[in-house]
């Protein structure tokens, strides 16, 4: 079975090498200095006081060549489209997509541009590049979770189990898409607008979280239909526990001057809090 991780950031860097270092045949798709790197000295992990290196099959997405039986897209939302196109060769209907991109509508818009198999799902990770072909993970934080049609669903399964890394396959994978959604949107928002970690973000800016998130549970209740409010407390406890000084990438992003997934986490939720950040920031933009 051949794999493709699109995008090898904090989130697909991390999961391409545990493929890879389980023995699965994968190929990752990266550019720049971080491909140049992962292509000559393999790809680092950093978890916590704990540092590994594998060598990973990686090259540029244009070159990408044969046929991939299952494709993970863990690219920014704003380029899953275009990540979707230039893989068009390289699937049909029987090949198994899922993005772990952030949002709650990547399933749909995978749907929408191929007849393949798409599952739908989200990643809880603390991960980032630290620096070319080095992926620092924080904290013990990591479950995949997927769904959707069940042979594909158990065949994803399979996979991960072999790369001995935690999973979740519930029933109802829209409301556990949302479940992530809700922390991420909330404190990648907060993160940003304030340039603090979610740590400083939990400890005082605690009443303002806890606002936004009741937002999006409500959003996600008027729009999805699906019942989140009992991740308001949970958001915040998760909060509470992960390491101080963890960011979100869109905060990253913001710091770094590149483009944002934005409109994904804060334009989306049409409420007044949410809308009130998301327009200071877009000025920031």
């Amino acid at each position: 079975m051949r794999i493709a991780v699109v995008g090898l950031g904090g989130v697909g860097g991390y999961l391409a090498a545990n493929f890879a270092k389980s023995g699965l045949d994968v190929v990752g798709f990266a550019r720049g200095e971080h491909l140049k790197t992962i292509q000559a000295h393999g790809i680092t992990i950093i978890e916590d006081q704990t540092q590994w290196s594998t060598p990973l099959n990686a090259v540029k997405i244009e070159e990408a060549s044969g046929y991939f039986d299952v494709v993970l897209f863990c690219v920014k939302s704003y380029d899953l489209r275009d990540a979707d196109k230039s893989l068009e060769k390289c699937i049909d209907k029987n090949t198994i997509l899922l993005s772990f991109s952030n949002g709650v509508n990547n399933g749909d818009v995978l749907r929408e541009l191929s007849n393949a198999v798409v599952l739908d799902g989200c990643v809880y990770i603390l991960s980032h590049i630290e620096k070319a072909g080095t992926i620092r993970k924080k904290g013990k934080v990591f479950a995949a979770i997927f769904g959707g049609e069940s042979e594909a669903t158990a065949t994803m399964a399979e996979l991960f189990e072999k790369a001995q890394l935690r999973y979740k396959t519930p029933d109802d994978i829209k409301t556990a898409v949302w479940k992530k959604y809700i922390f991420i949107a909330a404190f990648a928002t907060l993160t940003s607008y304030y340039d603090k970690s979610i740590g400083y973000i939990y400890e005082h800016h605690s009443d303002e979280a806890k606002e936004l998130l009741e937002e999006i549970a409500a959003f996600g209740q008027e729009r999805e239909g699906v019942e989140i409010f009992d991740e308001v407390q949970k958001s915040l406890d998760t909060a509470s526990k992960v390491p101080y000084d963890s960011s979100t990438s869109l905060r990253l992003d913001f710091q770094n001057g590149k483009k944002t997934e934005l409109e994904n986490l804060s334009g989306y939720v049409q409420k007044p809090l949410m809308q009130k950040l998301y327009n200071e920031l877009k000025k920031r933009g």
